[in-house]
């Protein structure tokens, strides 16, 4: 197999992974567009169709970034500390529509989405000192994830 063929292998392989992910979270959280309508909303909450349409860009983008930082010749050391620091910030992002939407814990969710934005303002530094562009990559997701943070607190204070 080529070099080419294995970046192109490896890339649809990084974005496969990060909306798998969105995906099997969706699906193990319920009902999620029928549970939001429920809920009341704080000022500036979208309508609902824009969840999944925005989450499959974000998704998009961190396989992006994940993957650039993979492919990258820099340190082996520090790719795999960045790598593992994406893990741990995809694996919270996993869990947190789950805690939100199936079990309905809004507060323990908002503890989560302030340690997600942690995580990932972590990983975003550690990607951007290795592949400048997979930092930037990750800076909608981080600009989401403070929006939807907002969100979340205000869904828990008026429900």
């Amino acid at each position: 197999m080529t070099k080419l063929w294995r970046n192109i292998v490896s890339l649809v392989a990084s974005v496969a992974i990060a909306e798998g992910a969105g995906l099997i979270s969706g699906l193990l959280a319920g009902d999620i567009g029928e549970i939001y309508k429920t809920l009341k909303q704080p000022p500036l909450a979208p309508n609902g169709i824009v969840f999944p349409i925005v989450w499959v860009i974000l998704y998009a983008l961190m396989g992006v970034a994940a993957w650039l930082v993979y492919i990258a010749e820099d340190d082996p050391a520090q790719k795999h500390q960045a790598i593992r620091g994406y893990w741990m910030q995809l694996l919270i992002n996993f869990v947190w529509p789950i805690v939100f939407f199936r079990f309905g814990a809004y507060w323990a969710a908002a503890w989560m989405l302030g340690g997600l934005i942690f995580l990932v303002w972590e990983c975003l530094l550690q990607f951007k000192n290795i592949r400048p562009w997979a930092g930037y990559l990750l800076l909608p997701y981080m600009a989401w994830l403070l929006f939807a943070l907002y969100l979340n607190i205000g869904t828990a204070i008026l429900n």
